[in-house]
């Protein structure tokens, strides 16, 4: 088990950060998608799965476990603080609606904690609450979350992430069509669910974003 300091600093080496949604996969499974991203080369991987029952859902965060232990690269759950802690995941990503960041870290303190936030105070309020990192979106118009129809646009991301002290990821319709304009606003952990699990390839995917990541290309 890993310390939060050493998450901390494998976290700090994360450029593209695939999110997994099997409804969304090209009818490709959370596990074939995961091993893609390994092939790939990613550093990290969120499982989130939402209509999933608890014991199917731990189940196959067991896997997902297993297999990103074997690979060296980070495993976040989305929302289950219990179930990461279950399965020794390294962290939980929490939605404003989800479990609090101050409770998370209450129960879990050697966990990564990260936090959505759609805008400057709500960033701010996780910084301050404890988490690790927070998410900045949605950057573009997405149908990843149904209801959902505002967007940031990337001239949101150096207003907000001038004003933190912790790192940063962004989401939202990020493709490679338009993350240059990503790159350019001074992102460069990127999360991204169907420009990875609709990719036909998706390990070719996955290198393609970091080179361009690692390139900062814009």
């Amino acid at each position: 088990m890993m310390t939060r300091n050493e998450r901390k600093d494998l976290f700090d080496k994360v450029d593209i950060y695939p999110v997994t949604c099997e409804r969304l996969s090209n009818g490709r499974s959370d596990l074939e998608v995961l091993k893609g991203v390994i092939d790939g080369g990613a550093r990290i991987i969120q499982l989130r799965e939402k209509d999933l029952r608890d014991g199917d859902f731990y189940r196959l965060a067991e896997k997902f476990r297993e297999l990103t232990a074997r690979a060296g690269i980070l495993l976040i759950l989305n929302d289950r603080v219990d179930i990461a802690l279950a399965t020794g995941a390294d962290g939980v990503h929490l939605g404003q609606e989800d479990f609090p960041v101050p409770a998370a870290r209450k129960l879990a303190p050697d966990l990564l904690i990260g936090a959505s936030s759609h805008n400057l105070e709500e960033a701010l309020r996780a910084q301050e609450e404890g988490a690790d990192y927070v998410n900045i979106g949605p950057i573009f118009q997405t149908g990843t979350k149904e209801g959902i129809e505002y967007f940031l646009g990337p001239e949101a991301i150096p207003e907000i992430s001038s004003r933190l002290n912790i790192p940063f990821t962004v989401m939202g319709g990020i493709k490679e069509s338009n993350i240059a304009r990503v790159l350019s606003s001074g992102a460069r952990k990127i999360a991204v669910v169907t420009a990875i699990t609709q990719a036909p390839d998706i390990a070719e995917a996955v290198r393609s974003f970091r080179a361009r990541i690692g390139k900062g290309e814009y």
